[in-house]
């Protein structure tokens, strides 16, 4: 069965575990920090997902619009050659693709400044560091997966260039006397036979029922009716279906004129209620919500436009594709991070942050700071933005605006008509991805269990993963290492409008505190592991909640390809830069995945050199 292909400190128990049983601190009593709760160490330590302080600046662009001839508005007397806004993996490439590419053209080194919201690069692509027992462990905030890209493409040529070797991944080694259980390198649910579906009270099973193994045994034993087994053994043994050849044939407009729901349904022969039931909101899970509102080709699009060499497999850097983004920085700002250009330097090496933004550098980074508007005046661009709670201007030929589509829609002054329309169809679904350290996973080996799946309760499935050994983790991996639990939580309302679904889920991750998700979370673990041996109190050591209240662009029918005549949105602001800003972000694509920010950026980029 298809699941997806998409694509959290120390044993004294600080922000889990027995802590649920304690009274909240004073400190806990304010509204930031039961929002944001327990963020970890190192580098992303205060940056875990879009955190109360990002929110409180970021709502600033809707609820108070600021007037750009207010005299509180801090002049910097800054000028370059061109600002890119977000500081994701689509702005840093901007950046560096801007930079590089004009030296290359002799034009001479042109100027740049990525401007960020969050206090580290990195937007979805940022990773959660515990440190268990005297052992750090790592996982991915979001963005997760590694493609490795066919010999010769754009792409292989550059990552070669940032210092990515495709094949450099080497991962952790089994240790310890006892017999070695196959880990998976993501932390995706893959239904292997060390897999084990849980069926809970939805499923008349108040105690609980694990069963392992639930396709090798062909679900014998689920507590299901004979029309699920068989719809679910068709699904599984029906594998991949029929793609398109290529993006905009015959196919592929069909699949995007029809839900994912339906082309479940019709490809396999089953009943709504078993893809809402079983596959939903899993399968989709790389658009955020359920089938019943996707675009069917968004669910495959990538496959078509971003082929990648499969011999080996997914790979994944320690923080998923944290790794990827402290590439782009390191060739951008070589001093940002000390070492060598080796995965390995990067991966382990502490951002400078005095080296961001240093005037006598060509490219520089602003952090902590939140573009509310753009507007193009005289032939440049006026870009204001929010620092500290006091507004500053800096100026520029020309922008690229590198975030999301739910701010860039707000922040550009003289969005025309043609724009504003293309941008109402991006609709983004919140996701939570809770990251939750155990200090063993020995109650899971004595089960023959490294993944597990589930269709109750909060989140969906979790796969134990061995980590990439160019990270500081340690070499080896047994049943007594500490581990981190990546849970991505999803929000779906099967048969409400897409909009509606987004809105809810967004208005549910935005008004939960740190405290209830933790003490839902642990639950969950205690209802499904108990029985194995999990204690909370003596195996969990933290849990990180990073809360990404736009994290998935959901691509819904006609998103690929448009409708009734009209192109299609994302076509609208990649042929259409607005005067001297040009737009980029994997969003416009359809497809959330860095390689797609990767090229939308490297498009961005020509775009405004031509405009200069």
């Amino acid at each position: 069965m298809r699941i997806t292909r998409r694509d959290y400190l120390n044993a004294t128990l600080v922000g889990a575990g027995a802590a649920l049983l304690r009274a909240a601190s004073p400190g806990e009593q304010l509204r930031g920090a039961a929002f944001d709760g327990y963020s970890g160490v190192g580098d992303y330590s205060k940056a875990n997902g879009n955190t109360w302080a990002v929110l409180t600046d970021g709502h600033t662009i809707r609820d108070h619009p600021v007037n750009p001839a207010s005299p509180e508005i801090i002049d910097t007397d800054e000028s370059f050659d061109c600002v890119v806004v977000g500081g994701g993996i689509s702005g840093l490439a901007a950046a560096l693709f801007f930079v590089r590419d004009s030296s290359s053209k002799g034009t001479g080194k042109r100027t740049c400044l990525v401007i960020d919201d969050h206090p580290i690069f990195g937007g979805l692509a940022k990773r959660n560091e515990v440190i268990v027992s005297g052992r750090r462990v790592i996982a991915n905030q979001a963005s997760a997966m590694f493609f490795p890209p066919f010999a010769g493409t754009f792409l292989d040529r550059f990552y070669r260039s940032i210092g990515i070797d495709p094949h450099g991944f080497d991962y952790q080694s089994w240790s310890g006397r006892e017999p070695a259980l196959p880990l998976a390198v993501t932390p995706y649910f893959d239904g292997s036979r060390n897999s084990a579906f849980f069926f809970g009270p939805k499923f008349q099973r108040p105690k609980g029922l694990l069963l392992n193994d639930p396709w090798g045994k062909k679900l014998s034993g689920a507590p299901l009716t004979q029309v699920q087994v068989a719809e679910l053994l068709r699904v599984h043994a029906g594998g991949e279906p029929a793609l398109p050849k290529e993006h905009g044939d015959a196919r592929s407009r069909y699949m995007d004129s029809i839900t994912l729901e339906q082309f479940l349904m019709e490809t396999y022969g089953i009943s709504r209620d078993t893809v809402r039931t079983f596959l939903s909101p899993v399968a989709g899970g790389g658009a955020g919500i359920g089938a019943d509102a996707l675009s069917a080709y968004g669910e495959y699009a990538a496959d078509v436009l971003l082929p990648w060499d499969e011999s080996n497999g997914a790979q994944m850097f320690p923080g998923g594709n944290a790794g990827v983004a402290r590439h782009i920085l390191k060739a951008l700002l070589p001093a940002s991070l000390p070492g060598e250009v080796t995965m390995r330097d990067i991966c382990r090496a502490r951002v400078n942050f005095g080296a961001l933004d240093r005037p006598q550098d060509p490219a520089r980074v602003r952090l902590n700071s939140t573009v509310v508007s753009i507007a193009n005046r005289n032939g440049r661009v006026e870009i204001i933005y929010l620092n500290g709670g006091r507004y500053y201007r800096v100026r520029a030929q020309a922008a690229i605006m590198a975030g999301g589509s739910w701010t860039t829609r707000h922040i550009i002054a003289d969005l025309p008509a043609t724009h504003q329309e293309a941008y109402a169809q991006f609709h983004r679904s919140p996701c939570l991805v809770a990251n939750i350290a155990l200090s063993n996973w020995r109650f899971l080996y004595r089960a023959g269990i490294t993944e597990c799946q589930w269709f109750e309760g909060i989140g969906n499935y979790f796969a134990l993963r061995k980590l990439a050994t160019i990270g500081d983790v340690s070499p080896v991996i047994s049943p007594d290492s500490p581990v981190m639990l990546t849970l991505k939580i999803l929000f779906s309302y099967p048969g409400m409008p897409l909009a509606e679904q987004n809105s809810r889920g967004r208005s549910e991750l935005l008004s939960t505190t740190y405290r209830e998700y933790e003490r839902r979370l642990v639950s969950q673990l205690e209802t499904m592991f108990r029985p194995l041996g999990f204690d909370a109190g003596r195996d969990l050591a933290a849990v990180i909640l990073n809360r990404w209240g736009h994290a998935y662009l959901s691509a819904q029918p006609g998103f690929f390809f448009g409708t009734i005549g009209k192109p299609a949105p994302g076509e609208v602001l990649r042929s259409n830069p607005v005067g001297q800003v040009a737009f980029a972000n994997s969003d416009l694509s359809g497809i959330m995945d860095h390689r797609a920010s990767i090229l939308e950026a490297q498009r961005a980029a020509d775009q405004v050199r031509a405009l200069m």
